[in-house]
């Protein structure tokens, strides 16, 4: 999948992954893909949840030796 950011938030923990995810949707487009990658868990829920109140489509989730890559495509304003 095609993305204009990606922020690599592996080893951090709840709410570190979100934050640094709220920092890279500040520095793009709107209608611009971030990809990021964490091994949080509890991240697969806080994307979902982050995406649902702010707007942002939750493009693609994926698995892959325990990390979790998530491509958000930013809300037009």
């Amino acid at each position: 999948m095609n993305f204009d950011k990606e922020l690599d938030a592996r080893n951090l923990n709840c709410p570190l992954p979100i934050l640094r995810c709220k920092k890279g949707l500040s520095e793009i487009d709107p209608a611009q893909t971030l990809k990021i990658m964490a091994t949080d868990p509890g991240s697969v829920k806080d994307f979902q949840a982050f995406c649902k109140q702010t707007g942002h489509e939750l493009l693609a989730q994926d698995e892959a030796e325990g990390v979790f890559t998530f491509y958000i495509k930013k809300r037009a304003n």
